[in-house]
């Protein structure tokens, strides 16, 4: 049926890629958010900082894994 369809491969230059731009996104979001709760730049600043550094890590490996995973893809 898709005899010359090729496999998608995600090169990890890509998946970093993704995780800095998401990262940015939610850096935002996570400012805003406690900012807003408590109106303290600093306090929204740490969790901020923190909270990024390990959920970053995090999403990093949690791609790299799926993009081994073949589950869900068509040959």
């Amino acid at each position: 049926m898709n005899a010359g369809r090729q496999i998608f491969r995600e090169q990890w230059t890509r998946s970093l890629t993704k995780a800095v731009t998401y990262r940015v996104l939610i850096l935002i979001l996570d400012f805003t958010s406690v900012y807003l709760l408590t109106g303290r730049t600093e306090i929204a600043l740490g969790f901020m900082l923190i909270s990024n550094i390990y959920t970053s890590a995090a999403y990093y490996v949690h791609e790299r894994v799926w993009n081994r995973t073949n589950w869900g893809k068509k040959k």
